[in-house]
């Protein structure tokens, strides 16, 4: 089936009336925990995963999805008003938006970040049409040394671009790969490291993890630092509109941005906050108006946010065709795929693919319903700043603890939530990255079976892994993914040395 085609009948799906509400609800929710800061589109879905267990997979997703758009679009209204990204990739932003603000033109740069998001999401939505299906076609011919290279890549980049050191993002992967050893061997039917306890048998799961990490351990540490940092809200002054200049100024960092955050959201060393400050960079250069750099250019804002959307959605191409997620995000979207027993990756497109194709569709109806809502309400959205965060994060607390136990009814799994909302807290005291665990544990278990797979067909012979040239050049990458970032820093330190 061409990608038209299948767009055409996943539009079929998307176009449902229970699917448009599950992305209304999806961008709705989205918008409003973008917009709060240190609550992220990646802690909702945690969030949410235990309580939509029971929900049809194909609109579970879809609002998954519709979070994970909406929580980008809000994220900049953060950045914009209160200097706060709610996002790392929002930081961009807030270099000029909220000059901007101070400026009393914080409505036209709320204005060209939510229309920039639209462009860049639309265009990015087409590019995951058309991208898409031949990823798959690749991904075929792949064999068990070729998928274990490829998750050895996926795990290397992503610890490596997550955090503030590679050390401690190998320290994270290693402990989410340990935690996903927990339980019955699927080859064997040995059970490991449950250390007696019964629950353990059927493994660590995920959305314990998830919740536990993201949301009790980001309750935990805000609460920690309620007394240090102090936002002050810039209201939103004049009009929302956007002037004549303001679009001859906007459009081309619009293009620009989508160019810089598709491809690089698209790689599995991705990530949206490398092309967000490439656009930055960029349009710095380019500006006709380098004497408002520094001072609230609308390109600072227009380019970066357009690069931002455009990686959200370029991480879903590695995510539906490979199944490997490359942001904190993409890892809660993937364990919402297998709390349905659905894996991603060549096979889903063959055996669903009206629910793969109706949640590419569905991504274009949230960009729609995103830019109608985004303007409009943006001052009910300012409003939810004003919410004390102890209501917050107690409400966040109490959501997580009955989303667990309506998922798995078990004083076990109340305990691990809260030991791994001290272990999330604890990491992000400590500046160790969270998605990294939560990574280890969802692809852990995947690439040892894939290991072991291939280790059985060539007899044990370990060679069998770089044998095929598909495998020895992803095990090449992950290699020099691996020993770049020390080899970078020895030699920033040798420079300094030497001046």
């Amino acid at each position: 089936m061409d990608p038209i085609s299948a767009l055409a009948q996943g539009l079929t799906v998307a176009l449902q009336p229970m699917n448009l509400l599950f992305a209304l609800v999806g961008v709705l929710l989205g918008t409003a925990v973008g917009v709060l800061p240190g609550i992220g589109p990646a802690l909702t879905v945690a969030l949410l995963l235990p309580v939509t267990f029971k929900l049809d997979p194909a609109g579970s997703l879809i609002m998954f999805a519709g979070i994970y758009y909406g929580g980008m679009y809000g994220g900049s209204t953060t950045a914009i008003l209160i200097n706060t990204p709610g996002e790392s990739a929002s930081l961009a932003t807030a270099l000029e938006g909220n000059k901007m603000a101070k400026a009393g033109r914080g409505g036209p740069a709320l204005a060209t970040a939510a229309i920039g998001s639209f462009v860049a999401g639309t265009i990015a939505t087409i590019g995951i049409v058309f991208l898409a299906p031949w990823l798959v076609e690749v991904a075929i011919r792949f064999g068990p040394e070729d998928y274990f290279a490829l998750m050895c890549v996926a795990f290397i980049t992503v610890s490596a671009t997550f955090g503030a050191s590679p050390i401690r993002g190998l320290t994270s992967l290693f402990v989410g790969l340990t935690l996903g050893l927990v339980g019955i061997d699927k080859l064997t039917g040995q059970s490991r490291l449950h250390f007696g306890v019964p629950e353990l048998l059927d493994g660590i799961e995920i959305t314990t993890l998830a919740v536990g990490l993201f949301a009790v351990g980001e309750a935990l540490y805000v609460v920690s630092r309620r007394h240090l940092v102090q936002d002050t809200l810039e209201p939103v002054r004049g009009s929302l509109w956007m002037t004549a200049q303001d679009w001859a100024r906007s459009w081309k960092p619009w293009l620009r941005g989508t160019l810089f955050g598709f491809p690089i959201g698209a790689l599995p060393a991705g990530g949206a906050e490398i092309p967000t400050f490439l656009s930055y960079s960029t349009e710095r250069r380019l500006t006709k108006y380098p004497q408002e750099f520094g001072h609230g250019a609308i390109e600072g804002v227009a380019g970066p946010e357009a690069a931002n959307n455009a990686s959200a959605a370029g991480t879903l191409v590695p995510l539906l065709t490979l199944g490997l997620p490359t942001s904190a995000t993409a890892a809660m979207l993937l364990a919402g795929f297998q709390q349905y027993g659905l894996n991603p990756g060549p096979l889903l497109f063959a055996e669903r693919p009206e629910l793969v194709w109706g949640l590419i569709a569905s991504l274009f109806i949230a960009n729609f319903m995103l830019l109608i809502l985004n303007l409009p309400l943006v001052g009910l959205w300012v409003r939810l700043l004003s919410i004390p965060q102890p209501w917050l994060y107690a409400g966040i607390l109490v959501f997580a603890t009955m989303g667990t136990i309506a998922a798995k009814p078990s004083v076990v799994e109340l305990i691990m939530l809260a030991v791994f909302g001290v272990m999330g807290y604890l990491m992000r005291r400590h500046d160790f990255p969270i998605a990294p665990v939560v990574i280890g544990l969802i692809l852990g278990p995947v690439a040892e079976q894939q290991l072991r797979r291939a280790l059985a067909i060539s007899l044990g012979d370990p060679l069998v892994l770089v044998q095929s040239p598909m495998s020895a050049t992803l095990l090449a990458i992950a290699l020099i993914a691996l020993i770049a970032p020390f080899a970078m820093r020895g030699l920033g330190r040798f420079r300094s040395d030497a001046d």
